[in-house]
């Protein structure tokens, strides 16, 4: 990849940050921008406590020189808030071992591992008899970075006018059919505490949602992502990983709960005539156009100039009230999981976090297709590369 980037950060740490490599030089890094991606990340009916203490806000601290970006590495810092109560337990530096340390770190240790999150395998791969220390990584706080990775990442598309919007299809067993543009419901979308189209599905979502809580449980569901005005040629046929659809699918499966991930029509694929998925080509106007678009805008492992749709689901979240049955790793005896602080539901937030990494993936081919030195040098290649193609 051209556009690299690496992430650290624990949930109850001082700081989540991101180092990005290979951002072209010249574009405007909006900080407004990205803090306003962050803040769609913390909406969503369902979610809990911790959104009321995090209100994100990116601090870039290097590779932006009054506005732009320079070519270098840009590094970006949010800090937690809740750190404050967590200084002694988290602590980086060994802590004076007195009565009242021990029993704050003491009282923050996990033995009771959580079936579904990564406390089980976490601690014995890496040899660790508190749990905090998987938890504390692995928990989806991380995911704040790539919003803001993401953010940056769409400022490249922006140039080129490559917009996404991700909206929810699904929360439990309530569910309803997208149909038509999805961006024409831009607003009403991003009015929507659960980023949802239809009225009537939204309160039936709610009521699932409640119930849950009420119950100590938790709630997973679907969500699509659209990106609109990709152009014909990002990713290639000729090696399995650069194909667009393999490397969407992985950015978007390594989303934290993410289970499945689907390109177009994806499953439906399975029970659909050859004659009924393949989207046929016509000429309109001396121009090539399709009046469908079950690929999902992606054939072959190259984008085909139609919109780019990707649809996931997302688990219900791990951690909840209503205990399940577990283990404690030191006794090696049965016991109930732990419960750390949870949302309910947290699949509005999950799909502004998959728009991040379909971002990412499609700025990376952008750059990989039409270099990447300079933004400028970018739109010089990506207009002769449209000319060419329109006189096919």
């Amino acid at each position: 990849m051209l556009f690299k980037f690496l992430t650290s950060g624990e949930s109850h740490g001082k700081c989540l940050n991101a180092i990005i490599e290979g951002v072209p030089a010249g574009v405007n890094i909006d900080i407004d921008f990205i803090n306003k991606e962050l803040a769609r990340r913390q909406v969503g009916y369902g979610r809990g406590g911790r959104m009321q203490i995090e209100k994100d806000c990116v601090k870039i601290l290097s590779g932006v020189r009054l506005g732009f970006s320079t070519g270098a590495p840009i590094s970006l810092m949010i800090e937690n808030k809740d750190w404050e109560n967590w200084q002694i337990p988290m602590s980086i530096e060994p802590v004076d071992n007195t009565n009242e340390n021990m029993q704050l770190i003491e009282a923050k240790k996990i033995i009771n591992v959580r079936p579904g999150h990564a406390d089980f395998a976490g601690a014995l791969k890496y040899n660790h008899s508190d749990v905090r220390n998987i938890l504390e990584r692995s928990s989806a706080r991380e995911t704040a970075s790539r919003v803001a990775v993401g953010a940056v990442a769409k400022l490249i598309l922006k140039e080129f006018n490559i917009d996404g919007l991700s909206c929810v299809s699904q929360i439990g067993e309530v569910c309803y059919s997208i149909n038509g543009n999805l961006f024409d419901y831009k607003e009403k979308i991003e009015n929507s505490d659960l980023r949802v189209i239809d009225d009537d599905a939204y309160e039936k979502m709610k009521f699932q949602i409640d119930r849950a809580k009420n119950d100590g449980d938790t709630l997973g569901g679907k969500f699509m992502v659209v990106f609109k005005n990709v152009p014909v040629g990002l990713g290639s046929h000729v090696h399995w990983d650069r194909k667009l659809d393999g490397l969407i699918a992985q950015a978007v499966m390594s989303i934290p709960a993410v289970k499945s991930v689907e390109i177009g029509i994806g499953s439906k694929a399975a029970q659909t005539l050859g004659s009924k998925t393949h989207d046929e080509i016509f000429v309109e106007n001396g121009k090539y156009v399709r009046k469908t678009n079950n690929a999902g805008g992606i054939e072959s492992g190259i984008s085909n100039g139609e919109d780019i749709v990707v649809s996931a689901v997302m688990k219900a979240i791990p951690t909840m009230k209503k205990t399940l049955n577990s283990i404690a790793l030191d006794k090696k005896e049965a016991v109930h999981s732990h419960f750390e602080r949870s949302d309910t539901c947290a699949v509005s937030a999950c799909s502004v976090v998959a728009e991040a990494m379909v971002a990412i993936i499609l700025a990376d081919a952008m750059m990989e297709k039409f270099s990447h030195d300079s933004i400028s040098e970018m739109k010089t290649n990506y207009d002769n590369y449209l000319k060419r193609i329109s006189e096919r």
